[in-house]
């Protein structure tokens, strides 16, 4: 199996796909999304928080360090009763201006994708001539 078909996006039971406002808030409000979308997969509370979590750590990423415009995608896939539920960003590329990494408050800057790979079964970066995907899967308890 090659490594872009190990990137490749499972084909759920259950798929969600939504722009990402390139604007402050914009996270809060996906969010919201994501969470009516948890409750109607009527995932176990700590599987839903942590999916959250994942999704506005990359989603953050996302509006903080790529040009826009950013696409959220969340699937659901249960196979053989192992479930899983995929999480996947993606922008057109890293923007080319930003601030030096100085000037970030590492309290407040840096540690997403440690939490993204600490939460997740299997998680990464997918490079294409479109720009960036990033994705996690977390594993669905049944």
């Amino acid at each position: 199996m090659t490594a872009a078909q190990l990137d490749a996006a499972p084909r759920g039971e259950a798929a969600h796909v939504f722009p990402l406002p390139h604007a402050a808030g914009a996270v809060s409000v996906v969010r919201r999304r994501i969470r009516q979308i948890l409750t109607d997969w009527n995932l176990a509370a700590d599987t839903a928080e942590d999916v959250l979590l994942v999704a506005s750590e990359l989603l953050t990423n996302a509006i903080v360090h790529a040009l826009p415009p950013a696409t959220l995608s969340l699937s659901r896939s249960d196979v053989d009763r192992c479930g899983a539920v995929r999480v996947e960003v993606t922008d057109t590329g890293p923007a080319a201006a930003g601030l030096p990494t100085s000037a970030l408050d590492p309290d407040e800057h840096g540690r997403g994708l440690a939490i993204v790979t600490a939460l997740a079964t299997r998680c990464g970066v997918h490079v294409h001539p479109g720009g960036t995907s990033r994705w996690a899967e977390l594993q669905v308890v049944p």
